[in-house]
């Protein structure tokens, strides 16, 4: 009679790895379960699928607006579903192209300023003391002036671009995020573990990296499903003041309702040119928050339970 063979021993990674898709197949479903949430998600699944392919499906040569094709201010007709602007160009086109710069500078000025607010959120409370009340003291500061108009200075000081917008944005709209995460983390730091893995010769980076940052990693996560809203806003509202990228090859949805303005759009009734852009960032901003509320309430057990 033979003896089966034993199973060989698992290691602690694949475990970890297990835990994780659990853990996460878990979290989807309660996802799935929030309706709103699944809606923003495929509002924003097709927002973002036809900013990708509008290199595909369209011709980048429509933006330039000596081969304009269409007169000025067309309405909506067969050729130009969603008329022209003043110089004959494609408002369906140009909203199309637009997606691509707006939707990249709210998610990269979104990432720098999570960066940013997280690391010196993590610093402030892992360190306390005098790192701590500096470290605060500079958070305060750039709570008490209002974003837009550091972004709106920065935007008027450096060279006009994307560029510019983008750490116009993410250098100043990273106070609340630190606020946040410094909480948190004094929270994860009161734990057991933590004071384990001290006692135990666990250096600063060691239990930041190993412990601090994988327990912050969700409410980080939903932070930046919320703020990337927020960016978008603040990119169009620059871009409309005149300090966002002034190559018409690059427009943003911001830039859009600029030109409309300045086209009088509203003078001449030529609603099509003015709704379009509108109407994009509204739809934007409300899935990116419909997103984040439903992952704010899988990810929080009080809010799930309420």
């Amino acid at each position: 009679m033979t003896v089966p063979e034993a199973a060989p021993p698992t290691s602690p990674r694949a475990l970890a790895w297990r835990r994780r898709g659990a853990a996460f197949a878990r979290g989807w479903r309660e996802f799935a379960r929030q309706r709103s949430g699944v809606i923003g998600l495929v509002l924003l699944a097709v927002i973002v699928l036809l900013a990708l392919l509008a290199p595909v499906i369209t011709d980048k040569d429509g933006l330039d607006v000596t081969r304009a094709t269409g007169g000025p201010l067309d309405p909506p007709s067969g050729d130009f579903p969603l008329g022209t602007d003043r110089p004959g160009r494609s408002v369906l086109l140009l909203t199309l192209w637009s997606a691509r710069i707006s939707l990249s500078v709210g998610f990269t000025a979104t990432l720098l300023s999570i960066a940013i607010g997280t690391t010196i959120g993590i610093l402030a409370a892992h360190f306390g003391r005098w790192v701590s009340g500096v470290l605060m003291r500079v958070t305060d500061f750039f709570l008490v002036l209002p974003s837009l108009v550091l972004a709106i200075a920065l935007s008027t000081v450096l060279a006009r671009g994307i560029g510019t917008i983008i750490l116009a944005i993410g250098l100043t709209s990273w106070p609340a995020a630190a606020r946040l995460v410094r909480a948190q983390t004094l929270t994860i730091e009161a734990r057991p573990y933590i004071e384990r893995a001290r006692a135990l010769g666990g250096g600063h980076f060691h239990v930041i990296s190993k412990h601090v940052l994988p327990a912050l990693l969700p409410l980080v996560f939903v932070n930046t499903t919320l703020a990337v809203g927020s960016a978008i806003v603040a990119e169009s509202t620059l871009s409309f003041l005149g300090l966002g990228d002034p190559d018409p090859m690059r427009p943003s949805w911001g830039s859009m309702l600029r030109s409309a303005w300045l086209d009088s759009a509203i003078i001449a009734n030529a609603w099509w040119y003015l709704l379009p852009p509108g109407i994009a960032i509204g739809i934007v901003v409300l899935a990116f928050t419909m997103v984040g509320r439903a992952l704010e309430s899988v990810l929080n057990p009080r809010l799930r339970e309420g």
